[in-house]
C-alpha cells in the first residue's frame, strides 16, 4: 500500500521536473541568446565537464564543510542560549533584543562587517552561525515555554531521576520545535553561507566559483553551481531528516 502511494508522487515530481524543462527549452529558445539563458543541454553538458575535475569536487567538499560547521555551531549556541535566556531572566533581557536584531538586519551588513573581523575562509562559517542560532534560540525558547509543567511536577513527586525526566518527559517535548528550528535554519545556511562565499572570496569556494563564472559571463557554468548547492542543500536536508526520524524512534 505504501509503495502504490509513493509511485504515483514519483510520476508526478517527473512530471513537474519534465514540465519546468520544457518551459526552460522554450524561454531559452525565445531569448536565443546562452550568455543570458543558455539551453538545458549546454548546462548538463558544462556540468559533466567539471564533475571530471578534481578541482570541482574540492571546492563542493570544502564548502560543503563550511556549511556544515557553521550550522553545527549555530545549533549548539541557540540551543545554549535558550536554555540561558529561560532559566535567568536577567539574560533574556539582555540577549533576546540582539537575536532579534540580527534575525532582522540583512544578511550582506553582517558579511561586509565580518570582513574587519574575520579570515575571508571563515566568514561564510560565522554568517551561516549567525542565520542559524536565531532560530534554532526561537524555537527551543517556545519549546521550553510550552513544558507541561504538571508532568515535571508529578516526576518530582514520585521521586523519578533527573536522568529520565529529562529524557522521558522534557525531551519528547521539545523535539517538534528543534526539529522545525532545525530544517528552517538549514535553508537559511546554505542561502547565507553561498553569499558569504560569494562577497568575501575565500580561497577555494563554491561562490567564488559562481562569481568568477559571472565575471566571464559563463552563465552555463553560473546555472552548474547554482544547482550543485540546491542538490547539496537538498541531500543535506535528507540527511537532517533521517537522523531525527532516528532519533525519534528512540523518544
Amino acid at each position: 500500500m505504501k509503495n502504490s502511494t509513493m509511485f504515483p508522487k514519483f510520476l508526478k515530481g517527473i512530471a513537474v521536473f519534465l514540465f519546468w524543462l520544457c518551459v526552460w527549452y522554450i524561454v531559452a529558445a525565445f531569448i536565443s541568446k546562452e550568455i543570458f539563458l543558455p539551453f538545458p543541454h549546454t548546462v548538463l553538458h558544462r556540468f559533466v565537464i567539471l564533475c571530471k575535475t578534481a578541482e570541482f569536487w574540492t571546492t563542493v567538499v570544502i564548502s560543503l564543510w563550511r556549511i556544515i560547521r557553521g550550522f553545527f555551531y549555530g545549533v549548539v549556541l541557540g540551543f545554549l542560549i535558550a536554555l540561558l535566556t529561560h532559566y535567568v531572566p536577567f539574560a533574556n533581557a539582555i540577549i533576546s533584543p540582539f537575536l532579534r536584531t540580527v534575525r532582522a538586519v540583512p544578511v550582506v551588513s553582517f558579511i561586509l562587517l565580518a570582513f574587519l573581523w574575520l579570515d575571508n575562509d571563515a566568514i561564510p562559517v560565522f554568517i551561516a552561525l549567525l542565520m542559524v542560532m536565531p532560530i534554532i534560540w526561537e524555537n527551543i525558547s517556545a519549546g521550553l515555554g510550552a513544558l507541561d509543567k504538571g508532568l515535571t511536577e508529578m516526576a518530582k513527586v514520585y521521586n523519578i531521576p533527573r536522568s529520565k525526566t529529562l529524557s522521558k518527559i522534557i525531551v519528547p517535548q521539545l523535539y517538534p520545535y528543534f526539529y522545525s528550528g532545525a530544517l528552517t535554519s538549514l535553508g537559511l545556511a546554505w542561502k547565507s553561507g553561498i553569499a558569504a562565499e560569494v562577497i568575501s572570496y575565500p580561497t577555494i569556494a563554491i561562490g567564488k566559483a559562481m562569481n568568477n563564472a559571472k565575471i566571464t559571463l559563463d552563465t552555463a557554468e553560473v546555472l552548474v553551481w547554482t544547482a550543485t548547492v540546491v542538490a547539496l542543500s537538498m541531500i543535506f536536508e535528507l540527511v537532517i531528516k533521517l537522523l531525527f526520524k532516528r532519533a525519534g524512534n528512540k523518544i
